[in-house]
């Protein structure tokens, strides 16, 4: 059976965004941010080497009202703004679908899941195995026996699928998956600012739905339900009505494609090469053979163990390698330090830190980090005199390039190893996990063991000890290259201590003082709401750009003219 794979754009690219690489804003040397996309395309390569569908798409929402505002004109009123950092890489995912030849289907006025809706139906007429791969359970009405459910999910810190059929949607919650919409329609959605009847959670809604098959037949039969639950049925009956209307997936949207015009195609690999390049998605480039080396330098292979120290023997050992090279290649966290030493390519990680206090406080010995600012910090709270902290990984990048407002060791790496650390994190199965999410219609995910999250952590501070001494090497050939070196060794390292000094004795404060101003401004600050709320005639939220907004320049009708000149109409 041929199959046809959806995917749900906004969903896959929020889910890569924010859990599957985490924190770790990757980003181009010109501050293009980009983790969202390598997170989407690495769940994607995934998904279709698996499934190899004959069909593919993915649809994305469109801006602008959909005509579940028109129904409903708070309908995803309190969702927050997609962050410019994710907003700007929208653009460059769907270049990047493009050259790969995969079909982007958006329609003004829909929404993704009605797209994905219309499109599975399409598929189900030709008897199609149809996948749909989303984080939104929204999507679990659409499944029948042609159409499943493909959920990404964390679990034991690595990213897993897990397929959603009728039967598992009838062994989970006792229900089809189309009853699933009478159940949003009483319980709503938060998250979509779907009301409900208000007071009914997940659980009454199964049940009521279970007994009563049905909105309607919990209509027909309120007279059986008592107490408190029958006042709030009886008092929002048109609330649950619309709720199952807003949270219903149309799957008859036009949208101007058929199954046919969706085949799976050949990438235009050339154009997919230099966008890539572009990325730095080096990984990518290898794993599709796009090109025979990368001409932008000799690639690191990387072959490093990583494993906890376990003996004082080993201890010493380390040490003396230290002394002998002269140099600590090192990445220091809150409760333990990893240490890379070249002598036998291993990285070790330790709970004591003070076990090389000699080491640390050595002056001959140069000490190569991330972040040693904060390094300093960590250590003279642990009674370590610290010297010779000169080689930050970090401010070398800044010195490179003072263009972008963070340097990450993921982007240190890729920028000048062309080492994604995060792909290689990806392959050893020691992904970072995402936040967990406990609603019925959002994704769900699994939380790893302590000793799980302990050996990710062990491998990826080993890795970074490891990528500070190849960044090392790079780095200083790049400072002198271009005649930066000296400002690196002579001003920026010694005033990193400088700072450092300054931040750990602090500066002293008159602690009554200070509280007495801050009385002072608080009577200011009372005083100017009071005045705003004065001017507007109604109480809002100021901090609050959107309310802030509507007051201003729909109620008060302000607007900019030249010279910034502020105009108010009359009203």
């Amino acid at each position: 059976m041929k199959k046809l794979l959806l995917i749900d754009g906004n969903s896959i690219v929020n889910r890569a965004f924010y859990g599957i690489m985490g924190n770790k804003m990757l980003m181009t040397s010109d501050g293009t941010y980009t983790n969202a996309v390598y997170g989407f395309l690495s769940i994607l390569f995934r998904i279709v080497e698996d499934l190899n569908p004959e069909y593919l798409a993915v649809a994305f929402d469109l801006k602008g009202p959909t005509k579940r505002h028109e129904l409903y004109k708070e309908y995803k009123a309190t969702r927050k703004g997609m962050p410019d950092e994710l907003a700007s890489q929208l653009p460059i995912l769907k270049e990047v679908l493009q050259a790969m030849n995969i079909h982007i289907v958006e329609q003004q006025g829909y929404e993704a899941d009605d797209i994905i809706g219309t499109l599975a139906k399409k598929g189900e007429e030709k008897e199609l195995e149809t996948i749909i791969l989303t984080g939104d359970k929204d999507s679990f009405q659409l499944i029948s026996n042609h159409i499943k459910v493909r959920m990404p999910r964390t679990k034991a810190g690595k990213t897993e699928t897990e397929d959603y059929t009728t039967e598992k949607i009838l062994e989970e919650y006792g229900l089809t998956p189309t009853d699933l919409i009478e159940v949003k329609g009483l319980m709503g959605d938060s998250s979509d600012n779907i009301p409900g009847i208000p007071g009914v959670g997940e659980k009454t809604a199964l049940t009521l739905i279970k007994d009563y098959k049905s909105i309607d037949g919990v209509y027909e039969n309120i007279e059986e339900i008592k107490g408190k639950l029958k006042e709030k049925l009886a008092e929002n009956k048109e609330l649950a009505y619309l709720s199952k209307e807003l949270g219903t997936i149309d799957t008859d949207v036009p949208v101007n494609k058929e199954i046919e015009d969706i085949e799976v195609q050949e990438w235009d690999k050339v154009q997919v090469l230099e966008i890539f390049k572009n990325l730095k998605f080096n990984r990518f480039i290898d794993r599709f053979n796009l090109e025979e080396g990368i001409s932008s330098g000799e690639k690191v292979k990387i072959e490093v163990e990583c494993k906890r120290i376990e003996t004082d023997e080993e201890t010493k050992q380390i040490k003396e390698a230290i002394n002998k090279d002269k140099k600590i290649y090192y990445y220091l966290s809150n409760e333990e330090i990893s240490i890379f030493i070249p002598e036998n390519n291993k990285s070790y990680c330790s709970k004591n830190i003070s076990d090389f206090k000699e080491i640390f406080e050595n002056k001959d010995i140069l000490k190569c980090g991330y972040k040693q600012k904060e390094d300093y910090m960590l250590l003279k709270g642990q009674g370590i005199e610290v010297d010779n902290l000169m080689f930050d990984v970090e401010i070398a990048g800044y010195i490179l390039n003072s263009n972008i407002n963070k340097y990450p060791l993921e982007y240190l790496s890729n920028e000048y190893l062309n080492f994604d650390i995060e792909g290689y994190m990806a392959d050893m199965g020691a992904e970072e996990k995402p936040e967990a999410q406990m609603n019925l219609f959002d994704a769900v995910v699994e939380d790893s063991s302590d000793a799980e999250i302990l050996e990710r952590d062990i491998l990826k501070h080993g890795i970074y000890a490891y990528v500070i001494k190849e960044l090392h090497e790079i780095l200083i050939k790049k400072m002198e290259e271009e005649n930066v070196l000296e400002l690196f060794e002579k001003i920026e390292m010694p005033l990193s201590e400088v700072l450092a000094n300054m931040q750990h004795l602090g500066i002293h404060v008159d602690k009554e003082e200070l509280k007495t101003y801050g009385t002072i401004l608080k009577e200011r600050l009372d005083k100017l709401t009071e005045e705003i709320y004065g001017l507007t005639d109604e109480e809002f939220n100021i901090n609050s750009p959107k309310q802030l907004g509507e007051v201003l320049f729909e109620k008060l009708r302000i607007t900019f003219r030249k010279e910034n000149e502020i105009r108010i109409f009359n009203r």
